[in-house]
This record gives C-alpha cells, sequence and structure tokens, in this order.
C-alpha cells in the first residue's frame, strides 16, 4: 500500500518524565500535537509525582541522554527544542555542550524549572549555575516563573513593577528573551512580560480561579516551542501558545483521589 508522505513540523523536548501525565515530556508531547507538531523527547529523569505530591526524583544516566538527543538530532529536521526539568548538573552540562556543538541554529526555549507547583526543589543547586554560565546564553527565549525569576535574580518578585525590574536584569544578564510568566500574580488577571533588547510585551488573561495543577508552565513553553517549529515569529509563538495554556486551564479536568480534588490541563483537541 503506497501513499502520499506527510512532513509535518518536528520539535524536540529535553526533560523529565511525569508519571501523572500533566507536567514534563508527556504534558510537552500532548502541547506539540494539539498543535500540529510531531514531538521527539529526550528523558533527563523519572519523577514519581501528581499534582500537589511529589515522591521521588531518580535522573538517567548522562550518557543515556547524550546517546538520545544524538540520535534524534541525527535522524529528525528538528525545527525547534525546549529544555524542561534537567535536574542535576552532570545533565545541564551534556545538554549546553550538544546544543552548543550540534544545534546552536535551532531556536531553543529554556524552562528553567526550579521548583515543583507543590513546592518540592526540582533541580540541584549547582544545575542552577550551570543553568546560568552555560544554557541560558544559547536560548531564544527563558521562561521563568517569578518565584524562579526571584532566585534567579535575588530580587523580590511579587508584583508587576517587580516583574518588569528582574526581567530587564535578566535580559540584560543572558542576551536572551525572557518571557516572566505572573501565574501567580494577585487580581484578576494573569499577566506575563516578554523582554527583548529594546522593548517589553505584554501578555494577559483572565485568571482562572478554583484549578489547582500542576504543568502549566511545561504545557506553556511547549506551546512556544511549538509555534517556533511551525515558523511563527516569537510574538506570535507566544500570543498563540497563551490562549492555549489559558484554555487548557480554563477547560481542566477533574478527579477525587487520596489527597482530595485532582486537577489536570486539557491539552486535547485544541
Amino acid at each position: 500500500m503506497t501513499g502520499l508522505a506527510r512532513n509535518i513540523p518536528v520539535a524536540l523536548t529535553i526533560a523529565g518524565s511525569d508519571c501523572s501525565a500533566g507536567a514534563g515530556l508527556q504534558a510537552d508531547l500532548k502541547t506539540f500535537s494539539a498543535l500540529g507538531v510531531h514531538g521527539l523527547t529526550a528523558v533527563t529523569c523519572v519523577v514519581a509525582e501528581v499534582p500537589g505530591k511529589l515522591s521521588c526524583i531518580e535522573p538517567v544516566d548522562p550518557q543515556n541522554v547524550v546517546e538520545q538527543i544524538e540520535l534524534l538530532l541525527a535522524n529528525f529536521p528538528i525545527a525547534a527544542i525546549k529544555t524542561g526539568l534537567l535536574f542535576s548538573p552532570a545533565i545541564v552540562e551534556i545538554v549546553a555542550t550538544i546544543i552548543e556543538r550540534r544545534a546552536a541554529k535551532i531556536p531553543l526555549v529554556v524552562d528553567p524549572v526550579m521548583i515543583a507547583t507543590s513546592g518540592d526543589p526540582l533541580l540541584q543547586p549547582a544545575a542552577i549555575e550551570l543553568y546560568q554560565s552555560r544554557l541560558f546564553p544559547l536560548a531564544a527565549l527563558i521562561t521563568p516563573n517569578m518565584a524562579e525569576a526571584a532566585a534567579l535574580t535575588g530580587l523580590p518578585v511579587r508584583d508587576l513593577n517587580e516583574m518588569r525590574a528582574a526581567g530587564k536584569k535578566l535580559t540584560a544578564k543572558y542576551g536572551a528573551r525572557v518571557l516572566l510568566k505572573g501565574g501567580h500574580l494577585g487580581g484578576d488577571s494573569a499577566t506575563d512580560l516578554l523582554f527583548g533588547r529594546d522593548a517589553i510585551s505584554e501578555y494577559s488573561a483572565p485568571f482562572v480561579r478554583g484549578v489547582a495543577t500542576h504543568g502549566t508552565g511545561c504545557t506553556y513553553s511547549a506551546a512556544i516551542t511549538a509555534g517556533l517549529a511551525r515558523g511563527l515569529s516569537m510574538n506570535d509563538a507566544i500570543a498563540r501558545a497563551k490562549d492555549f495554556v489559558s484554555r487548557a486551564i480554563a477547560e481542566s479536568f477533574s478527579w477525587s483521589g487520596s489527597l482530595g480534588e485532582i486537577h489536570a490541563l486539557n491539552q486535547i483537541g485544541r
């Protein structure tokens, strides 16, 4: 049987595996598929978690991560890459080295996953230093949330004015565009700020109350990556991703579990 070959854009996520499929590479793959992109994965660690509870994290052997990424780069026309949870200094180092040597021309979205929604730390302290010295300078876009921006700058990040100060500092320091996510702002709107060399752009959506899930940052950065893989400009990719993640939250799923009500983003059928 023969048929027409179909080529669609390809994106790679280098991230951890979340057994609840609400965050990590599972959320990335669902987002890629919903937005018309073929997703590839390089698994960095395996996380046992559900929304509100993290049980354990086990890293993948760094050489295995190398083999995954090298094999994919050699065999697929990857149009955009995102990183999620890298966990250890060794994995951050090898990811930065491969991207620098083999994929420097491919747009890279770095989601600096440092703290779980549950409050548990996800990134080893020494790895944070390597993010700053090795990975951030390679990025087309860095997507910290307010807590991550505070940790990276040493500044308080509690409102829009403090977001502006922190975002300007990050952009000046790393030479990359920064999308500082304001999902934890008080008020009626979730407002994100994109910092470029000469301007600040604002992306807002109504704040959805009564939903306590995880994986919003993963989904948002994956949606941006999908847009870049499809050839959208950075601003258009972010605008479409903001709409996607806002609807995924508003239309979220819920079940009853031992921890109470469990929510999950709805990345289906966009």
